[in-house]
């Protein structure tokens, strides 16, 4: 009888054990325990951090209500041997399990690298950076040994070219010769089959399609008229007629505020002087957008040799298959400039 009572205490007392833990098992995995009724929080784990580091920040950060809790789970689960840096968002009411799973498998924070209107290589670091741990002079120091060392085709002239306008996610701790990386595959992801087939079609290296482009997106503001002007230009390649393209002298000159082209500016001894050199300069005089390198690969196909913006003022060309045409064009524009001039002097006074 003595047996039995002892078993049956036993039993009860193992029970209400096995509840206890099965309780507290629970809560450990499933109740909120991180952040509790407060606002998402950014937690940045740092490169040499430890498990007891870390610890340590959760506790003194009040990011943690219950550390123990999280410490047994997280050794359970052998996070404390895979401390991942980064800036991890921890969301209000976060679980212990939810928490340990998105830091073990390093899902951090993402930020947006967007850069556009990008026109030297010096200018690059500022743009790309912005959102990002690193600093301009260790990207600037990682894009010149990207430079000397790669395979693809890049050099100081053309590098530009890499550098597809668009907003791309990474990690904000992502190191400069990463970011390089993951850029030049988005590099070739937008070189697909279809466009790589159309460069070979007109008989242009995707360098060249990108030199162009930005030669074309530098003469006009419309964007309907690009693939008109990248017509033109391509006749003139076709000829062997210089391009004489006045932004190509802007961008030689220096002066990126240059408003008007004048006959010193073609004397000017550079590559990309196409008053003086035939062909296509050493490299874009911008970064091209995505529609300047579509106009250019699908260009429009006509006669067109000569352009002169239009006398309304309105940002479009009139465009011409001769000289003569185009003097015509060019007096015409003149001469309502001058009338413009005028009117402006006079309502000056």
């Amino acid at each position: 009888m003595r047996n039995r009572k002892l078993l049956i205490i036993f039993l009860l007392v193992s029970t209400m054990l096995m509840s206890s833990f099965a309780f507290y098992g629970y809560q450990m995995l499933y109740s909120p325990n991180l952040q509790v009724e407060k606002e998402d929080r950014l937690l940045k784990i740092d490169k040499n951090e430890t498990f007891k580091s870390l610890q340590d920040k959760l506790y003194d950060g009040y990011y943690v209500q219950d550390l123990v809790a999280f410490s047994f789970l997280a050794r359970l689960m052998e996070y404390d041997k895979a401390v991942k840096p980064g800036k991890y968002v921890i969301k209000k009411d976060m679980t212990n399990l939810e928490a340990i799973r998105l830091l073990r498998l390093g899902q951090q924070r993402t930020v947006n690298v967007t850069f556009t209107h990008v026109r030297l290589k010096q200018d690059l670091a500022e743009k790309v950076t912005a959102n990002l741990d690193m600093t301009k002079a260790e990207f600037d120091s990682a894009l010149v040994e990207f430079i000397v060392n790669n395979d693809y085709g890049f050099n100081d002239y053309n590098i530009i070219s890499m550098f597809i306008p668009n907003t791309y996610e990474v990690y904000a701790d992502i190191s400069a010769p990463g970011l390089l990386d993951r850029l030049y595959s988005e590099y070739k992801k937008f070189w697909n089959d279809d466009r790589q087939a159309k460069a070979e079609s007109i008989g242009l290296s995707l360098l060249e399609v990108s030199v162009l482009a930005s030669i074309v997106q530098a003469e006009s503001v419309k964007a309907d008229e690009s693939k008109r002007i990248a017509g033109l230009y391509m006749n003139r390649l076709k000829k062997g007629i210089a391009l004489q393209a006045d932004p190509t002298l802007v961008f030689a000159s220096g002066d990126f505020a240059l408003k008007r082209v004048l006959n010193k500016h073609k004397e000017i001894r550079s590559p990309y002087n196409t008053y003086m050199n035939r062909g296509l300069p050493p490299g874009p005089i911008n970064m091209p957008a995505i529609r300047s390198i579509d106009a250019v690969l699908n260009y429009e196909d006509h006669k067109y040799l000569y352009m002169c913006a239009k006398e309304d003022f309105s940002g479009y060309h009139n465009f011409a298959e001769n000289l003569r045409d185009h003097t015509n064009n060019a007096r015409r524009y003149q001469r309502q400039l001058s009338i413009e001039q005028r009117k402006a002097r006079a309502n000056s006074k």
